[in-house]
């Protein structure tokens, strides 16, 4: 494959789990030779590298290895930042050093990427989670301001504001970037050229996201018309050869060395990749409430994670639990499921459930086992709902070959190993799925695959994600953590909290839109009022009656036929809304249509409103 890359172009990476995306940043990046071929540079070209597996070979603190990226002025910055003041001498001259190389500049910068990052500077690095350690080494790409910018999965372990800084930095960004992520929003926002690796090839794709899938459903339309023509050809071909004697003895050569060439062809042409089978078991129901908080509040030490909260969690909710990193996302799923308690308030667990949960560290992954084994516990078959399948089979669904199959799980990419968690997870009937960041490290497609299933999944779905179009299209409602221990309740995915957030003033109440938005989750409606609070009784009054003008009798008369019209209009733009091929076919279409539904919404909640004064 050959490939060019122009100053300010940024170009995202596609192709499946295992296609080589890791391997080309990697030859790009220098770290390993190709086979073949030649890479050429510009002289004095400076490429930042950001992998999707952490080296072992990087130590120091945090600022230490970040400021590596510059060389010679990084270690003095580093020095400098981690002196104590006993040794004077060597400061004064760190410090001649770095303004004779204009470092002070340079430090400022390093600062503002570990602030943003949410880095602590003098930690080390050897003493980080793996998802910290991966921010770090981005901290160290970024801070060098480089020429070709490498970015292997920048978004994974970073939350949503993260994400959009991120976004918004490498949207202004001057040089080169190549980058791979399963974050379609980022993709959509950045790509100004979509590279994809399919059967070994890589092609180019002029223009955005957007662009790209709708060009490459066109090729693959016009590919599957030409292998169905070319097919039919050979097949007439075949059969005229097999022809009887009299045929044959009058057949022409030239016919036959062009049907041998046309096997030769069939023989070589690569056919597309399976696509995963993901199939969600449901049990049987559970009880109408699954679960159920009443003014909990949860910290360690000091630091209140949860403060007052309550919800009701009904059986079909489907939630999204957003926040930054560290506010609380995975405490507050612990104690709904009961695996810790409150310190204050109750959890109260729901009746008949059956639990299924993602976690996001893959714990419930043994690494010392073969692949087929964290499946099937030593086991040749697998029951799958109530099918007993073969564990090579189910596990060729979710696109193990036989041969990885046998594969320790230790050896398995963030992408397999993924994948290896949802084929143990879905192997089990469940009517509670519980998700803790699952998209992290799939490919586009399986991604896609996922969201369709967790549509048609009829059970109840608690959902902790930073992927805002996977968010938007799965879930129906939202408990977003503002970083001070509340937790306030929204009707719709990420695009709508983020619209409320912005503009609430121009938008029905969450009291409001839950008790309209009868499609999603009424119940939702309960939390209008803040945690603990009283509603107000007011005070007995002599009982008055106005009487309507004739204008406004009419009007009250016409109201509920506008109020039907408009709930029509609103189911009609969620039933569009939840159709996953909306979001390939036409990413732009769906997003005016949550604006046409937002402004519904809003309309609607004005009817009600006047009718509650008129009827009054």
């Amino acid at each position: 494959m050959s490939l060019a890359i122009e100053r300010g172009e940024r170009i995202c990476l596609l192709g499946r789990n295992g296609t080589g995306k890791s391997t080309l940043l990697r030859v790009l990046a220098g770290e390993i030779t190709p086979d073949t071929g030649a890479l050429r540079r510009d002289v004095g070209l400076r490429v930042g590298w950001l992998p999707q597996e952490v080296p072992a070979e990087v130590a120091g603190t945090v600022h230490e290895v970040v400021a590596s990226a510059l060389g010679e002025l990084g270690g003095w910055l580093a020095e400098y930042s981690a002196a104590d003041g006993s040794d004077l001498a060597r400061m004064g001259a760190l410090q001649h050093l770095i303004e004779a190389a204009g470092g002070w500049d340079v430090e400022s910068r390093i600062e503002r990427v570990l602030a943003r990052l949410e880095l602590p500077a003098q930690a080390q690095f050897t003493a980080l989670s793996g998802g910290m350690q991966r921010r770090v080494l981005l901290g160290r790409a970024l801070v060098a301001e480089p020429d070709l910018l490498l970015l292997d999965e920048p978004t994974n372990h970073l939350d949503i504001a993260a994400i959009e800084w991120l976004e918004g930095m490498l949207g202004a960004w001057r040089g080169a970037l190549l980058f791979t992520t399963h974050d379609r929003r980022f993709m959509q926002s950045l790509a100004t050229r979509i590279l994809e690796i399919d059967r070994g090839a890589l092609t180019s794709w002029p223009g955005d996201y957007a662009n790209y899938l709708r060009r490459r459903a066109e090729r693959d339309s016009a590919e599957a018309l030409e292998n169905a023509r070319f097919d039919k050809r050979l097949a007439e071909e075949e059969v005229w050869i097999r022809q009887g004697i009299k045929a044959r003895r009058t057949r022409n050569e030239g016919r036959v060395r062009r049907l041998e060439a046309m096997r030769g062809e069939r023989a070589q042409r690569r056919e597309q990749q399976a696509s995963a089978r993901i199939e969600v078991q449901t049990a049987a129901q559970s009880g109408r409430r699954v679960g159920e908080a009443r003014n909990v509040t949860f910290g360690y030490g000091d630091k209140v994670l949860i403060r007052d909260f309550s919800v009701l969690i009904e059986r079909g909710d489907r939630i999204g639990i957003l926040g930054a990193n560290g506010v609380g996302k995975t405490t507050l799923l612990r104690l709904l499921l009961g695996d810790i308690a409150p310190q204050h308030g109750t959890i109260i667990a729901g009746t008949n459930l059956a639990t299924a949960y993602f976690d996001q560290h893959r714990a419930k992954l043994d690494d010392s086992v073969r692949v087929r084994d964290a499946i099937a516990d030593g086991s040749d078959f697998v029951t799958v709902g109530e099918q007993r399948r073969h564990v090579i089979g189910y596990l060729q669904d979710f696109l193990f070959s036989p041969a990885s199959a046998q594969a320790l799980v230790h050896t398995l990419s963030g992408g397999e190993r993924a994948r290896l968690l949802l084929a143990r997870l879905f192997a089990q009937p469940s009517n509670l799925l519980v998700m803790d960041e699952p998209t992290n490290d799939l490919d586009v497609e399986t991604l896609e695959l996922l969201e369709e299933r967790l549509l048609q999944y009829t059970g109840t779905l608690l959902l902790i994600s930073h992927d805002r179009v996977f968010i938007d299209n799965v879930v129906t409602a939202t408990l977003a953590f503002d970083g001070a221990g509340n937790i306030s309740e929204n009707v719709g995915g990420y695009s709508d909290w983020l619209a409320r957030r912005m503009a609430p003033a121009k938008l029905p109440e969450s009291g409001r839109a839950s008790s309209v938005n009868r499609t999603v989750t009424p119940r939702l409606a309960q939390a209008a009022a803040p945690a603990g609070a009283v509603p107000a009784v007011p005070a007995a009054q002599p009982a008055t009656v106005r009487r309507l003008k004739f204008a406004e009798q009419k009007e009250l008369a016409q109201l509920p036929a506008r109020i039907e019209a408009e709930e029509a209009r609103i189911a009609a733009l969620q039933a569009r809304l939840a159709a996953p091929e909306l979001y390939r076919q036409d990413p732009a279409a769906a997003v005016a249509l949550r604006v046409e539904l937002t402004e519904r919404e809003a309309s609607l909640a004005t009817l009600y409103d006047r009718w509650a004064a008129l009827d009054g």
